[in-house]
């Protein structure tokens, strides 16, 4: 019998360990999604945040610990069974089929015959450049324009939840407001747990954040208080980075 979540959340993990090989991962990984919501996991490179997604979705299904989809258990199933369910996934690397056009990709992407033409106008409306650029195959799109298309592929069928992996990376800062414009409009219909090292992007979208630090969950919360508290995103984010705030205060001191 499934497990009923609690509240409001559509997605819990709870306290997941995940090994790849014989390499232990994930060593206590919980992460809450409240319906409605943009979620972000932040954390520095190789702190278990891509191995969290792919959790979620199958494809590096966690020893122990739970995953609750919507009031159901879905460790140990199958990913495309997890898929079907209602859970999109855009992965860090894009994997788009590159010799295959923009339209192959995306008809490509149907779980239910028509799904596509369902919400083509949509997704169109989302990524104007994809309708241009139809007939092209994928490896003559630009960087951008590839993100755009691993994003779309993930809208054609009906998810309730989107996971989506790095979609700044490597673009250009016009490209990037783009994305978090489409990213903002996503959200009026779909759930979504981003993960983002751009922290400014990040701080812009999500009402809520995750830290993931060397495999473990170490803090959760509201994310207009983590952008108050520059100690916290200095010590587990990096001191490179630098808050909305900050950047205010250093453009009013020059100025």
């Amino acid at each position: 019998m499934s497990e009923q979540i609690p509240g409001n959340d559509l997605l819990v993990v709870d306290r997941i360990e995940t090994f790849i090989g014989q390499f232990h991962i994930l060593e206590n990984v919980s992460v809450c999604v409240p319906k409605g919501s943009i979620t972000v996991m932040l954390g520095r490179n190789g702190a278990g945040k891509t191995t969290t997604l792919k959790s979620i979705i199958g494809l590096t299904p966690p020893r122990e610990g739970k995953i609750i989809f919507d009031g159901m258990e879905i460790q140990g199933k199958q990913a495309f069974n997890i898929a079907n369910l209602g859970i999109g996934y855009v992965p860090e690397n894009r994997a788009i089929f590159r010799a295959l056009s923009v339209q192959e990709n995306l008809k490509l992407a149907e779980r239910k015959k028509g799904d596509f033409e369902r919400k083509s106008d949509f997704i169109f409306e989302l990524f104007p450049d994809l309708k241009r650029l139809y007939k092209l195959p994928g490896n003559h799109l630009s960087g951008g324009q590839q993100q755009m298309l691993a994003v779309a592929r993930a809208l054609v069928p009906e998810n309730k939840l989107l996971l989506i992996d790095e979609p700044s990376e490597g673009l250009a800062p016009i490209l990037i407001q783009q994305m978090m414009e489409a990213i903002r409009k996503l959200s009026e219909t779909t759930t979504i747990l981003l993960v983002e090292q751009n922290f400014i992007m990040a701080s812009q979208l999500a009402e809520r954040y995750t830290i993931i630090d060397d495999g473990k969950t170490v803090q959760e919360g509201l994310m207009k208080d983590l952008i108050e508290d520059t100690d916290l995103i200095h010590h587990y984010l990096g001191a490179s980075i630098k808050t909305r705030k900050e950047l205010e205060m250093e453009h009013e001191s020059e100025n």
